[in-house]
């Protein structure tokens, strides 16, 4: 008999388990809730509407109203998935799941760099993780960015800590840099400032610059031609880029995102404890530990090369995380991309306090836990349900419908996924006011759709605003004819135009 030890089946391999665990949760039942307003309701009506008009450099809320909150990468990804898959929950989260499997992979290849041996435990631990996995279930642009950095970050692992070729992998790194940049503006070069860090405080002649002339060029060939285009067909619209868009959201609470003082504590420290489960001891083993290993970086260069595998997740995480604390806005997704360094540190801890990987009985229930909170959340009662909105729309009318109304409240954008294409959304007001020129609260004003009166229009407004609402409609000459009872404290109405009698004129008196 050999003494060679046998091959492992490919069938008992970790990385498949792995693979067959992180693609069950994040795919099974995706499609069993509807579209949640406002957020995945905004990203999916723009998509739609992009599909539907086929104009596709151009985000568009109606299509009298631009949309210019996010560079295009979300509403293309979003959009092709319509495409191939069709109009429906399971399509529009398309884009979301499949940048979670990628990060879940590229975890795993960092892993196998920065704890040789380890790679399916290192994706392991982000495929389990319970704020990526939630996160993974949402159509925001938050997934998009964080696969494109987490790309961007794996270029730049391999080109400092894998065996040959680093100048091609700079290149991939600024590829992931400038589709980041296409996902989410400026933000998506944040972790440029750990890797310039790390540069810095382990640095060794001899090693290409990140700044390669070759990678920037990638980089601008990807992010610059929409941002030109769009640019040259709206003036100003860079202003407002870089204004409310970057310096408000960053310096200002103009946005309302818990900008107080304390928020930072409210936001973060919650989706970090609860959000690194099952994982999170392990977590907080790493940060009691971290002051004795940032003592032992500040010795030289020479202690920092050494523990350069925990020093370049730890930049990644923290740096990042101190600007989000430090920003006015704050919201839960913001720090989605840091959870992919989180997972390698934990990785890193679980080895060094010589733990094993958990039993597989013990990882099948807990992704039978996590996939009862999807079922769990797809049948939480909401008013934030589209489909139970365009659920409540067809019971109330079988006449045809292009538009739906909402007139001094909150548009449902998700209902056009839920109602089928062409389904323009709006959200009018009662009165003609002033609009910002970019992103206007509003769509229109209520006079000025009445004007158009288009038949296969809908109405809705709240049942304690209809008896304005109604005055409105009438002194412009039309009659609202409701439909139905009311549903979440809204009414649904038609408008048909008043028909009256002919005046005659009366002769002078002679």
């Amino acid at each position: 008999m050999s003494t060679l030890t046998a091959a492992r089946p490919w069938w008992r391999h970790p990385a498949l388990w792995v693979a067959l665990f992180a693609i069950v949760t994040t795919f099974a039942f995706i499609e069993l809730r509807g579209i949640w307003d406002p957020d995945e309701g905004r990203y999916t009506n723009v998509a739609l509407n992009m599909v539907d008009s086929g104009d596709w450099l151009i985000p568009r809320r109606s299509y009298e109203v631009e949309h210019w909150t996010k560079p295009p990468l979300t509403y293309w990804a979003i959009a092709s998935s319509v495409v191939a898959f069709g109009t429906n929950a399971f399509a529009a989260r398309v884009p979301s799941a499949l940048s979670h499997l990628l990060c879940v992979l590229l975890v795993g290849l960092m892993g196998r760099r920065l704890a040789p041996g380890n790679g399916p435990r290192a994706a392991l631990t982000y495929a389990a993780m319970l704020f990526p996995f939630g996160a993974s279930q949402m159509i925001t642009t938050d997934y998009l960015l964080t696969a494109t950095e987490t790309l961007a970050l794996w270029a730049f692992v391999e080109a400092r800590f894998g065996p040959s070729h680093p100048k091609r992998w700079l290149v991939l790194m600024w590829a992931g840099f400038g589709l980041a940049f296409l996902t989410k503006g400026p933000p998506g070069l944040l972790p440029l400032l750990p890797i310039l860090l790390f540069d810095v405080l382990t640095g060794t002649p001899g090693r290409p610059g990140i700044f390669r002339p070759l990678g920037l060029l990638v980089f601008v060939a990807i992010a610059a031609p929409w941002y030109i285009a769009v640019t040259q067909k709206t003036p100003g619209l860079l202003g407002y880029f870089l204004g409310s868009e970057v310096v408000g959201r960053v310096a200002t609470d103009e946005f309302k995102r818990h900008g107080e003082w304390y928020g930072w504590f409210v936001i973060y420290a919650p989706t970090l404890v609860i959000g690194t489960l099952p994982w999170s001891r392990s977590l907080w083993r790493w940060m009691r530990g971290l002051a004795a290993q940032v003592r032992e970086w500040r010795s030289g260069v020479a202690a920092r090369i050494a523990g350069a595998n925990w020093l370049l997740p730890t930049l990644w995480a923290l740096v990042p995380l101190l600007i989000f604390c430090i920003a006015r806005s704050r919201l839960p997704l913001y720090i989605l991309p840091l959870f992919a360094p989180l997972a390698l540190l934990v990785t890193l801890q679980s080895l060094k306090d010589g733990r094993a990987m958990p039993r597989p009985a013990a990882i099948v229930l807990w992704g039978a836990a996590m996939i009862a909170l999807k079922i769990a959340s797809a049948h939480f009662p909401t008013h934030k349900d589209a489909r139970d909105w365009a659920r409540a729309i067809r019971e109330r009318t079988s006449d045809p419908i292009e538009e739906v109304l909402f007139v001094e409240d909150m548009a449902r954008y998700g209902v056009h996924l839920h109602l089928g294409p062409r389904v323009q959304i709006e959200k009018l007001s009662l009165q003609d006011v002033p609009e910002a020129r970019f992103n206007p609260e509003h769509d229109e004003s209520l006079d000025g759709e009445l004007a158009e009166h288009e038949p296969e229009q809908l109405w809705v407004c709240k049942q304690d605003n209809a008896a304005t609402v109604f005055a409105h409609v009438r002194a412009a000459g039309f009659e609202p004819v409701v439909l139905g009872t009311p549903y979440q404290g809204r009414l649904f109405f038609r408008t048909v135009p008043v028909t009256r009698p002919p005046v005659v004129a009366t002769p002078p008196a002679r």
